[in-house]
């Protein structure tokens, strides 16, 4: 498992919701604390690791000995309140940054690890990152909203990362968008189907 790097297809899909938890999951939730963990992150939703799931995981710590691990699988956001602007990063876009204008506070209903729903209102940091990882669960990045006096910026690093991704594709690193969407196909099937 490695966590993609922009402009990977499979972080533009819309994740579909899980209708089963199994072991293997639970075992994939894991490997991704450990892979978001050595990247120095606090958030990681499914697709930035190849799967089109409608889950993410989130330590604002960013430590697996402190703070508190948190899964929220099919997240629903509603009742946003208040502005802020902040500075956001992505584990699939390493070393790019740019402010984003979100709500400060919001309201999510999800489900736990253990498949039981639960609701909460978030707001500070924790509200930040969970609207971040539930946009990559809509196909939307961080840089789709960050602020005009930061887009230039972003764009001209974007073009690099597309550059690199045209080339290790090119060298067979990366899998043609029609292999890469039959496995996404694929798993959808096992997690997704009624």
């Amino acid at each position: 498992m490695q966590i993609l790097h922009y402009p990977h297809p499979a972080l533009r899909r819309k994740c579909s919701i899980v209708r089963r938890v199994d072991a293997e999951l639970r075992e994939t939730i894991s490997e991704m604390y450990e892979l978001m963990y050595e990247a120095n992150g606090i958030g990681l939703a499914a697709n930035q690791v190849d799967l089109p799931l409608r889950f993410f995981i989130v330590n604002t710590a960013g430590d697996a000995d402190e703070g508190e691990e948190l899964v929220f699988i099919n997240p629903v956001l509603s009742q946003p309140e208040g502005r802020g602007e902040e500075e956001e990063g992505c584990l699939s876009i390493p070393t790019v940054y740019g402010k984003v204008m979100r709500p400060t506070t919001i309201h999510v209903q999800a489900y736990n690890l253990e498949g039981q729903p639960f609701s909460a209102e978030l707001s500070e940091t924790l509200a930040r990152v969970v609207q971040h990882e539930t946009d990559h669960l809509d196909g939307v990045l961080f840089t789709d909203r960050i602020s005009p006096d930061d887009k230039p910026r972003v764009d001209l690093l974007l073009e690099e990362f597309a550059v690199e991704f045209a080339d290790r594709r090119g060298r067979g690193e990366i899998p043609a968008d029609e292999d890469i969407y039959a496995r996404l196909d694929e798993i959808q099937q096992r997690y997704c189907a009624t």
